[in-house]
């Protein structure tokens, strides 16, 4: 289990209209997508009339998101009606080391089950600060880097970090920008993710850590999925609860707790409903399936 925490992690004093603009939120987003959603606690449906250009073909710098389109499924395996399947649907999600599949011991338990791979800010924190002999042991690698130098030598160190950081006895890696400010910009969440999911395969150590991605980059259902769908165990969108307690924000507005639970609803039911347009009906099929 998770430690409890006596307090939450204060707020930033940095203006939320700052980070927004750093992640390259949009006005589109904020009022068509992350307000409904926590508003309603459902992913809003959007019309066929989208004419948004192709990421590759616009002038404009799109979130690398958005160069990512979902597949749907061809023959082999149909769609799940995930809403009246609820029983055989699931998010509950596995979070640190994966023991030999054939073996059978009390090792093979030690691992963080959590009912969703969305992540309120309080269980992040608790993730970061797990101690103790039985707790799993947590690493946290920074996803931002100076303007002075390269995108490809921030990839490469986070690679190589999150390397060290496993073979060093790390159970947990979260990749966090939460560093980013004037003097350092955050890698592409999705990047970042993928480069370390890739490396661990690569030299054989994606089994041996729970994948963490803590960052403001995340706000719509799509880019969750990618996340997800690309190695993330589980994700923390700071900056999207920040929007929302800013949305609400003011005498009429809503509770900001009841809001971001509407909204954080509202994402693992839009997981869900992607996940059953692939006929996959668990979360841990879906992750690192890269579709």
């Amino acid at each position: 289990g998770l430690p409890e925490r006596a307090n939450f992690a204060p707020r930033d004093d940095e203006p939320v209209r700052i980070r927004q603009a750093a992640f390259g939120y949009s006005h589109d987003e904020l009022d068509h997508l992350i307000e409904p959603m926590a508003r309603d606690g459902k992913d809003p449906v959007g019309s066929m009339g989208d004419d948004t250009p192709l990421s590759v073909l616009t002038g404009v710098d799109r979130p690398l998101f958005s160069y990512f389109k979902q597949l749907f499924a061809q023959v082999s395996n149909p769609p799940i009606d995930y809403i009246r399947e609820e029983l055989v649907t699931s998010l509950e999600t596995r979070l640190g080391p994966q023991r030999n599949l054939l073996g059978e011991s009390q090792e093979h338990a030690r691992q963080l089950v959590l009912d969703s791979p969305v992540l309120t800010d309080d269980t992040t924190a608790r993730i970061k600060e797990m101690e103790g002999e039985d707790a799993l042991h947590s690493a946290v690698v920074d996803t931002t880097f100076d303007p002075e130098s390269s995108l490809k030598a921030a990839v490469e160190r986070i690679r190589g970090e999150a390397t060290a950081a496993i073979e060093d006895g790390a159970e947990l890696l979260v990749l966090s920008d939460r560093a980013v400010g004037p003097d350092r910009i955050p890698v592409p969440s999705l990047l970042a993710t993928g480069a370390v999911h890739h490396e661990l395969v690569r030299n054989g150590l994606r089994n041996h850590a729970g994948l963490v991605v803590e960052s403001a980059d995340p706000r719509t259902v799509h880019h969750f999925a990618t996340l997800v769908g690309y190695g993330a165990g589980a994700v923390n969108p700071y900056l999207a609860y920040q929007t929302i307690e800013d949305l609400v924000a003011g005498p009429d507005g809503a509770d900001p707790d009841v809001a971001i639970s509407a909204y954080k609803k509202a994402i693992e039911d839009g997981l869900l409903k992607t996940m059953a347009k692939m006929g996959i009906s668990t979360v841990e099929s879906y992750q690192g399936a890269q579709i």
